[in-house]
């Protein structure tokens, strides 16, 4: 898989100050969960909310500005990208993660055993 290391440094200040619901995501589920996320992955020409590798799964938390009409745009780019490399995105807002937490891990980890299922 290709990784433009130019977004490296980029990768490594969103980790740093990453959103509140990327935060909550991450410290209370996917930093303990069994088959490995990152941070802020790059992938290609994009940096990713949260990757792993075993599941091919890509989270992505979408704020306001995914639902304009040229996130849209981009975020449906980025997807078909993905999907080319075989990586499944699953796409969530913030609202959904501050609201619907429970429901958010609930998927995310049916997801990671289908996709891990030997």
């Amino acid at each position: 898989m290709e990784r433009n290391q130019n977004l490296k440094k980029n990768a490594q200040s969103l980790r740093k100050n990453q959103t509140k619901e990327e935060s909550l995501l991450w410290y209370q589920f996917l930093r303990r969960y069994p088959c490995q996320f990152r941070r802020q992955y790059v992938i290609g020409n994009y940096i990713v909310d949260f990757y792993c590798h075993r599941a091919k799964l890509v989270v992505e938390l979408d704020g306001s500005q995914h639902y304009d009409p040229e996130g849209i745009n981009r975020d449906a780019e980025r997807t078909q990208y993905l999907e080319s490399l075989g990586i499944m995105v699953l796409r969530f807002s913030n609202l959904d993660v501050l609201q619907l937490f429970r429901s958010v891990c609930e998927m995310i980890d049916n997801v990671v055993k289908e996709r891990t299922a030997v």
